[in-house]
């Protein structure tokens, strides 16, 4: 993936968030407590990492022009509804019914984002960038993500 876009790093990051939420899925199927914690302990640091090196590339930019801007800021204010969901969750008792019940909101909210970003953002904003620019930015988050994900993984 040495010259993918933004776009394509982005929605490769949602699949595998997707792909945690179907593991996790198969871990309370199977009634396997100590793996569902790993796995959501994963999915925290991955989407925290994700966000905020998202936030740094293609949200900056984003932010910086007038006819992206609304659109940015909604998904940043997505992204502090999802982090505050995951502040909830860390107050519960682990996959207790408050907990589950928390957990699928969040799920549900997060979900709905991702779609609504690859939907609805990503085509609006790559009309406004060139393809240089989706390479340098895709660049700047496969840059970013490292960092984000280590400061992640220290906070959790």
């Amino acid at each position: 993936m040495a010259n993918a876009s933004i776009f394509d790093r982005l929605k490769q990051d949602h699949d595998a968030h997707r792909q945690l939420f179907a593991k996790m899925a198969d871990a309370e199927r199977e009634k396997n407590e100590e793996r569902l914690e790993k796995l959501f302990e994963q999915f925290k640091v991955e989407v925290t990492a994700h966000a905020a090196a998202e936030e740094e590339s293609l949200y900056a930019t984003m932010l910086s022009r007038p006819d992206l801007r609304e659109e940015a800021q909604h998904s940043v204010s997505e992204h502090k509804e999802i982090d505050d969901y995951l502040e909830e969750l860390a107050d519960l008792k682990f996959n207790g019914e408050a907990w589950r019940k928390k957990f699928a909101e969040m799920k549900k909210r997060y979900l709905h984002h991702i779609e609504e970003e690859e939907e609805e953002m990503f085509p609006t904003a790559a009309k406004d960038l060139t393809a240089e620019e989706e390479e340098k930015l895709g660049k700047l988050f496969a840059k970013r993500k490292p960092a984000e994900l280590e400061r992640a993984q220290a906070e959790d």
